[in-house]
């Protein structure tokens, strides 16, 4: 993930600089998602000045605002984000989520793409950090086994942002002022709205913006949320094991595996 700094140059103008020192926060990679989302989309992100393996200079945005005044600015954002389509469900190269490696292979079915470069390889790489139990593991595999009895014909591949949560959105006022730190690929959009549902992000407002622009299919709330909830809370296990092992296991039992 890197050392972040503000940086002041010598104009008086303000810059991010994200530093490398470990060689594996894959600045490169997150370069690469900043301007693709600047250039494919009409989502608020930091411009990006320099790039390379140890260092990212990017445009320092003013936030700092409460999300909740915003958070019918934020649905309007992700709504129009969602409309940007693929044939197929992944992403022109791999991409990343914190500075953990996602793949993203060009997958016509989303149940196969879900399973595969989702399900599986988060528990995989959770069970390999030996954060992830070896039981639970073999739950994940077992439920993988059952999606295509739980996910219905989804969307069509939407662009998502892939990692929104409050510290990586900028509010002022009303208004989202950038999206930080992106996680993108095509996805069942679901995947973001699980997301955002998991940490809170944004409370009911946005949903009920969301709605209005693009429509949620019946049984996410009650069913396909927690579904698609359990990649991030796998790749939190990856990280930090402790208590998101529990609410794995949690969401393994309410699909009886």
């Amino acid at each position: 993930m890197g050392e972040v700094y503000r940086a002041e140059l010598s104009d008086g103008s303000s810059v991010v600089a994200k530093v490398d020192r470990s060689g594996e926060a894959n600045l490169g990679r997150e370069a690469y998602m900043l301007r693709y989302l600047r250039e494919r989309s009409e989502l608020p992100v930091p411009e990006v000045y320099f790039s390379s393996e140890g260092l990212l200079l990017m445009e320092f945005v003013e936030g700092g605002g409460a999300l909740s005044p915003a958070e019918p600015h934020a649905a309007e954002l992700l709504s129009a984000l969602h409309g940007v389509t693929a044939e197929a469900y992944g992403h022109e190269r791999d991409t990343l989520i914190g500075s953990l490696s996602q793949p993203n292979p060009w997958t016509r079915s989303w149940a196969e793409f879900f399973r595969e470069q989702r399900l599986l390889y988060a528990a995989g790489v959770a069970r390999e950090a030996g954060r992830l139990p070896a039981k639970l593991h073999r739950r994940v595999q077992d439920l993988a086994g059952k999606l295509g009895e739980i996910i219905p014909d989804p969307a069509p591949p939407s662009l998502i942002h892939g990692d929104v949560w409050s510290g990586n959105v900028l509010a002022r006022g009303d208004r989202i002022s950038a999206f930080l730190d992106p996680a993108i690929y095509h996805a069942d959009p679901e995947m973001e709205l699980a997301y955002i549902s998991l940490f809170d992000s944004f409370g009911p407002r946005f949903f009920e913006r969301y709605a209005e622009l693009s429509a949620i299919r019946p049984g996410f709330f009650e069913e396909r949320r927690h579904l698609y909830a359990l990649y991030p809370l796998l790749v939190h296990v990856y990280y930090f094991g402790g208590s998101y092992v529990e609410a794995v296991d949690r969401t393994l039992r309410r699909f009886g595996a």
